[in-house]
């Protein structure tokens, strides 16, 4: 039989990987982002590449309305959705002080809420076919010191810790809900958000596609908490349980916001 799987934020970075990896293993797919052409190109590239069936729906999650159609998707008892990647997000270069409620409110909408409403579109129907698959796509930014100003690793820490919440609420069936954490990877995410990333060492990122291999590897292995390669495990341990005015001290905000 074959599956379905659904990811958002699927034509760049960690969710294109989910999609061509995915789409290898034989998932027919529903592809969500915004940009339509990029979305149809992307959808028939793999369709001939790997003989699936790729859905493209333009949706921007961060309104109602986007919302609301993916949750109708998802939702749909005559098409099961197998697999759902909850990929899509944002952060922000402006720092709290200086950030617009707008744009605080959109990272919100994106990070935090999409999240909760596909989860809650998508969860009922695993429940009651007694299969299923949920990978909300969080980071190691969410573990231990907040970073100084920044929602983005707030919204990251709610995200890891309601993944937490409902796996632990699906345990008794066969259903399966996973944080995946990952480290600095290599995508557009930090180019949109107009994060300087030229400071940053080589040995600290990893590929696109790394995190998603280990992310897959992590899910089918029942974890419901993922942190791709070995670096960032031991950064997670750290954050976890150093003394707190140490990890502060280390991990003051590294990301190089461009300034304005």
């Amino acid at each position: 039989m074959t599956k379905t799987a659904l990811v958002t934020g699927a034509t760049a970075g960690i969710g294109a990987a989910f999609a061509r990896r995915l789409a290898v293993e034989g998932y027919d797919l529903v592809l969500i982002a915004r940009d339509e052409a990029r979305l149809v190109a992307f959808g028939a590239e793999l369709g001939d590449r790997h003989g699936v069936t790729v859905v493209p729906m333009a949706a921007d999650l961060s309104t109602t309305e986007g919302c609301e159609r993916v949750e109708a998707r998802l939702a749909d008892p005559a098409a099961p959705v197998d697999m759902l990647v909850n990929n899509a997000g944002i952060s922000l270069n402006a720092p709290f002080l200086q950030s617009t409620v707008d744009g605080e409110e959109r990272l919100l909408r994106l990070n935090v809420h999409a999240v909760m409403r596909l989860t809650l579109a998508a969860l009922p129907g695993m429940v009651e076919r007694r299969r299923g698959e949920i990978v909300n796509v969080s980071s190691v930014a969410g573990f231990g010191t907040p970073m100084p100003g920044s929602t983005y690793s707030a919204s990251k820490a709610w995200v890891t810790n309601f993944s937490q919440s409902i796996a632990e609420s699906v345990r008794s069936s066969p259903v399966r809900v996973m944080a995946l954490c990952p480290g600095y990877t290599r995508t557009e995410f930090h180019n949109r958000a107009g994060i300087n990333i030229s400071m940053m060492p080589d040995w600290m990122w990893l590929s696109a596609e790394e995190v998603v291999r280990d992310g897959l590897r992590d899910l089918r292995r029942g974890k419901i908490v993922s942190v791709p390669d070995w670096k960032y495990k031991v950064a997670v341990f750290g954050l976890r349980h150093l003394p707190q005015g140490l990890v502060r001290t280390v991990s003051k905000d590294a990301r190089g916001r461009i300034q304005r």
